[in-house]
């Protein structure tokens, strides 16, 4: 199973979290999910939160669009991107590998 699935307009990732990191950023895979780094805490939704505001910026689209499919309450999350106006540089090469 891949990491990313295209439905339609939509993206569908299957990530990995990693709250209270140093920065946000894209971490690379961590087995058959993509790795995502965020500042805030696993507390009272703040990760889930900053987690849809990152994406939302790296895809440029608004919060509205991105949406938590599954594992609301775990690290190993799915998020769907309702039509991405862009795909980051670092994900556009992982996807074509």
């Amino acid at each position: 199973m891949s990491w990313w699935q295209q439905d339609k307009d939509d993206l569908v990732l299957t990530c990995h979290l990693q709250p209270k990191a140093s920065k946000d950023e894209f971490a690379g895979l961590h087995g058959d999910a993509l790795k995502v780094r965020i500042t805030a805490p696993p507390v009272e939704g703040k990760a889930n939160q900053h987690l849809v505001a990152f994406l939302a910026s790296a895809f440029g689209v608004p919060k509205r669009s991105v949406s938590i499919v599954s594992g609301e309450l775990n690290r190993h999350k799915r998020v769907r991107i309702a039509a991405p106006a862009t795909i980051p540089a670092a994900l556009e090469m992982m996807m074509r590998s």
